[in-house]
């Protein structure tokens, strides 16, 4: 039994080392994510690092350090997330750019196979997302892309 006393209390005496060392790491991979999860956590264990410096109990500096890093992914996170973006480029690109476009058949295009102009300018190998056949010279909108072929619709759908 005086081993686990020992050991408990050794943790006791040295939990200020593993809190600075979860800062540090929660630090280093927020770095790498820029997404403000592990800045939180690491807010977190600082009010971790906190409660041990006043003396409580590791059990409490737990509990305390989790608590404190949920209300700061809740509530500090959300609104840093949006001020982060709000300088962000609201113009869609890449595939976000293609969805709804609108465009014409240039053939008859099947679930299978089929062409079509887009309104950007590209011609792109189309396939229809319903059964029916839309044909040649039809006015189409892009619902999906999937890989390297654009799932249209008529327009009037």
């Amino acid at each position: 039994m005086s081993d686990f006393s020992t050991m408990i209390q050794m943790i006791e005496q040295w939990a200020w080392i593993g809190w600075l060392i979860l800062i540090a790491l929660f630090l280093v991979i927020e770095m790498l994510t820029l997404d403000f999860t592990f800045l939180m956590l690491s807010f977190g264990s600082g009010v971790g690092l906190i409660a041990d410096l006043v003396g409580l109990p590791v059990w409490a500096q737990v509990i305390i350090a989790a608590a404190a890093a949920a209300l700061f992914i809740l509530f500090l996170r959300p609104p840093l997330l949006r001020r982060l973006r709000r300088g962000e480029d609201p113009t869609k690109s890449n595939v976000d750019a293609l969805l709804g476009l609108p465009g014409t058949a240039l053939s008859d295009i099947t679930r299978i196979s089929g062409q079509a102009k887009l309104s950007n300018g590209d011609t792109w190998t189309a396939r229809s997302a319903t059964d029916t056949p839309i044909p040649q010279g039809a006015k189409i909108t892009v619902t999906e892309i999937s890989g390297a072929t654009a799932v249209v619709r008529t327009a009037n759908e």
